[in-house]
This record gives C-alpha cells, sequence and structure tokens, in this order.
C-alpha cells in the first residue's frame, strides 16, 4: 500500500449550455480506484478550460447529494482552481463520481475539466510524495527544464515527451523534486509522469497568467492540505519521465518549465 497523486480530465465537444458527462481522456476513469474503505481519497482542485461561460457540476449519491453536488460557475479562458484551498471534499473508492460541463459554446468546441485526486493508502502504487520539509534541508540546488509540447486538437492528453527530450542536464542517479512549473500559452492542464509516480499522471493548470500559482504548485498543494504532495523523481528514469498536456481544438503548443529541486540523501533528522 502506498500512496498516490493523479490528475483526472474529462472534456465535452459542443455542450450546447446542456449539461454533458465528460468524456474521459485516455486512460483516465471517474471510478475512484480501489483502497481500502476506510483511507483517506479526497479530491484536492478541480478547474477548467471553456470558450464560453457555464457550469461544472461534479455529483454522486457518496457526495452531498447527486442532484448539484459541487456546483461551480465557469470562466472563459481561466484555468483558476475553483475549490477552497486546505479543505479537500471526502471521495469513496470505487464510487464513480458523476462530471458534467455545460457552457454556450458552438459546433465543434471542446471544453474541458481536470479534477486532482490523493489517494493516501492505494494498492500496488506507491509514488514518492513529499512534504516542503522534507524536501527544504535536503535542497542542492534549483535547476529548471524546458519542454516545448506539440498538444493536438482533438481533446485529452497530446504532446508527451520525455523530460530530457530537449534538455539532458540532471545529475546522474540523483532526486529531483519537482516544486511546480510555467507555461508560455494557455492550455487545460500540464502532467507528468513515471515510474516515480507510479505511473499515474499528476499535474496542474496550464495558465501563464496564473504563474504566481503554478510556479509553487506542489509546494502549494502540499502546505495548504498538509499533506506530502511534492513529487520527486530520480534522473535514473528521465528518459521514463513523461511531460503532456491537454489542449482545446485550437490545438496551440506550450513550452513547459518544470522548477526541480536537487535535493541530496536525508539525514535522517
Amino acid at each position: 500500500m502506498g500512496k498516490a497523486l493523479e490528475l483526472v480530465t474529462g472534456f465535452v465537444t459542443f455542450s450546447n449550455a446542456a449539461f454533458v458527462n465528460l468524456g474521459m481522456a485516455a486512460g483516465n476513469t471517474l471510478t475512484i480506484r480501489n483502497a481500502p474503505l476506510e483511507s483517506d481519497v479526497r479530491l484536492l482542485q478541480t478547474w477548467v478550460d471553456v470558450q464560453f461561460v457555464g457550469q461544472l457540476r461534479i455529483r454522486s449519491p457518496r457526495l452531498h447529494d447527486n442532484v448539484h453536488g459541487i456546483h461551480l460557475d465557469t470562466l472563459v479562458a481561466n484555468e483558476t482552481p475553483l475549490l477552497p484551498w486546505g479543505f479537500p471534499q471526502k471521495l469513496v473508492p470505487q464510487d464513480t463520481l458523476i462530471a458534467e460541463l455545460s457552457a454556450a459554446d458552438a459546433a465543434g468546441d471542446i471544453e474541458t475539466a481536470c479534477l486532482l485526486i490523493y489517494y493516501a493508502n492505494i494498492a500496488g502504487i506507491d509514488a514518492r510524495l513529499a512534504s516542503a520539509a522534507d524536501v527544504i534541508p535536503r535542497m542542492v540546488n534549483l535547476v529548471t527544464v524546458e519542454n516545448t509540447i506539440a498538444l493536438g486538437a482533438a481533446g485529452g492528453y497530446s504532446g508527451e515527451e520525455a523530460i530530457n527530450a530537449e534538455e539532458d542536464l540532471l545529475k546522474a542517479n540523483t532526486d529531483y523534486a519537482l516544486l511546480g512549473y510555467l507555461v508560455d500559452t494557455q492550455c487545460t492542464c500540464v502532467r507528468w509522469r513515471g515510474a516515480d509516480s507510479g505511473n499515474l499522471g499528476l499535474g496542474g493548470p496550464g495558465d501563464p497568467a496564473l504563474r504566481h500559482l503554478t510556479k509553487d504548485w506542489f509546494v502549494r498543494l502540499s502546505k495548504e492540505f498538509n499533506l506530502p504532495l511534492i513529487p520527486v523523481f530520480n534522473s535514473a528514469n528521465r528518459a521514463g519521465i513523461l511531460v503532456d498536456g491537454a489542449q482545446d481544438e485550437n490545438g496551440a503548443d506550450t513550452t513547459v518549465t518544470s522548477i526541480f529541486a536537487e535535493i541530496g540523501p536525508s539525514t535522517g533528522k
């Protein structure tokens, strides 16, 4: 049993102002993963990328109610997180959430929503997740790595490339904590995954206007929720540390700057 952090993304093509169930990106599902029923599973944050104002609705009989549940108005081209920091929604293992988007959009428009879910104790997965208190005393250097990802126009994840595809400067067999990131072009989300994340994707919103949030995204998550949420990757796995994202039908590419802290061995103190 181990920890996990997972980004779950789904999209709707032309909702025409009616609520439409999200079609999930490849590898994602709205069914909460199998974990002990008493274990801590939480919805930490959610955000959307829409081209017309509308609403996001997340519901289930296991949440407050199955009529409105978590019901949030959305803004155009604004990926600001929609839930309060520090107050995660408890989820139930194997429950299937209903997530829907509405927007007064036009034919062919892709509207997308993301949910970020934390598992404290999940079978078969053990992501390397640390707290700020774990990372700060071990930090040696800050380092940034750039990836320009070619995002597609069909919805879901696209543009995948290895973290070392364009810059291969990470020190051999060294741990790096992913503190946050920057993007230069708007997209729905940016995602990282690899053996160190339990092969689950984790990430955040892809909005250059939110640099004050994304530059320390995982540090902020960890501090706000008082959980170990800073991913740690080892450079020995760099060819398998994959970066991708999600985009709407306009398909604009983005440059992702991953901000890492090189960290040394734990002192045990």
